[in-house]
């Protein structure tokens, strides 16, 4: 989602309504990436979840550009839902962003972000969302992106449909956003979520660094203990030889 200066919308998820409406069968649904014919439907359907309207140049860009992951689920020749992410240098992310990742792995890794994730309340909580979330991690854990390093977007605090369907899925709480959304004239605060694929990992804390250095320390305990016992054992052999050759003499 973009943010306060580039028109933010919270996700389609934030708005999902609680009761369940099984319309239709998982397995009903097709998946492909939306195309520029995709353009007006798009827009009718975000304009449905969304309280503000993305600009007219953001859904020519995701119809159409090769730049963003921009995936529908279909379902009767209709979208139903959606979700489009981007893959970026770390080390362009915006300032709010940085501390997702090390320093040392940022330098050289990439990043996906979900800029939108969305699906039509007829066919929510019927698996749509994780079907197109899966597809993203699945697209970003092959061998030619693994340097993508972790996945995050940002949702609005009281978003919490979209907090719950994104925890469950292992996405991590990383930072406060506060007046990060401007929504009819108000600013609203956010969270960034992050999940980590590739072998990336957050930064690591003082707290860490201590549970690194205690395990150490037990590793050692245990290799010491095991040393002095041995070193034990060879002394009363020792003394056992010495003594039994002392016996022999007299």
């Amino acid at each position: 989602m973009y943010n306060k200066q580039n028109n933010p919308q919270p996700n389609d998820i934030s708005r999902a309504e609680s009761e369940h409406v099984p319309l239709c069968s998982i397995t009903d649904v097709q998946l492909r990436f939306l195309v520029p014919d995709d353009l007006t439907e798009v827009r009718t359907l975000c304009q449905d979840w969304f309280p503000i309207d993305y600009p007219l140049s953001w859904y020519e860009d995701i119809t159409s550009s090769s730049r963003f992951f921009a995936l529908a689920a279909v379902y009767n020749l209709a979208i139903i839902g959606l979700i489009v992410a981007e893959i970026k240098p770390y080390r362009n992310l915006n300032k709010e962003d940085k501390g997702i990742l090390p320093d040392s792995m940022g330098r050289h890794a990439d990043i996906g972000y979900i800029l939108s994730l969305g699906v039509h309340r007829k066919h929510r909580r019927n698996g749509i969302g994780s079907l197109l979330l899966d597809s993203l991690v699945n697209h970003l854990t092959t061998a030619e992106r693994y340097s993508v390093k972790a996945i995050f977007l940002h949702v609005l605090t009281t978003n919490q449909a979209a907090i719950l369907f994104y925890e469950k899925r292992r996405f991590h709480l990383h930072s406060f956003l506060p007046y990060y959304y401007n929504i009819r004239g108000n600013d609203k605060d956010g969270f960034t979520y992050v999940t980590y694929i590739n072998g990336g990992h957050q930064p690591y804390t003082l707290l860490d660094h201590i549970k690194h250095f205690a395990s150490k320390i037990s590793l050692a305990g245990g290799m010491l203990t095991w040393i002095t016992l041995r070193l034990r054992q060879a002394v009363r052999w020792i003394c056992h030889k010495t003594v039994s050759r002392f016996n022999f003499a007299h």
